[in-house]
């Protein structure tokens, strides 16, 4: 497997995690009397989640000078 293949593998890993976190997040939201500070977690883990997918993006979109 080239490393681009196991990047987009990488990817869709993050993809799901992310989509897992967001609906977590909506069904904890959904709760009377949430616990916040684990709210707050999850929403800082998905941005991470965002975050690395956009770096593993970067290395396999090459860069076009507009």
């Amino acid at each position: 497997m080239d490393e681009s293949e196991e990047i987009k593998r990488r990817i869709a890993q993050l993809e799901v995690e992310h989509r897992d976190l967001d609906a977590a997040i909506e069904a904890l939201a959904a709760q009377t009397g949430h616990d916040q500070l684990l709210t707050a977690r999850l929403k800082k883990r998905k941005l991470l989640l965002r975050d690395e997918i956009a770096e593993l993006v970067d290395q396999i979109v090459p860069d076009i000078i507009a």
